[in-house]
């Protein structure tokens, strides 16, 4: 696991998920710019388990945070 909670398993699970999901998407960009993992579950109030479903495209975001989530990833750019 690197320093910024990102295991090499999370990351090879969010490259091969599938994009199409918001969740994906967020990891896409996190991970790029080393955003910690933390900082996004405290963001959303949610676990660092359920961030990395996201991620891996596991789980999906409940609809509360899908605007969130658009635009994040409006802001920040897609990875």
């Amino acid at each position: 696991m690197d320093d910024r909670g990102y295991s090499l398993r999370v990351m090879r699970a969010n490259e091969q998920a599938d994009p199409s999901s918001t969740g994906v998407l967020l990891g896409r960009i996190c991970i790029k710019k080393e955003i910690p993992v933390v900082d996004v579950a405290d963001f959303f109030g949610v676990s660092r388990m359920t961030i990395y479903s996201w991620f891996s495209g596991v789980g999906k975001p409940r609809k509360k945070h899908e605007e969130k989530i658009q635009t994040i990833i409006e802001k920040l750019g897609g990875a």
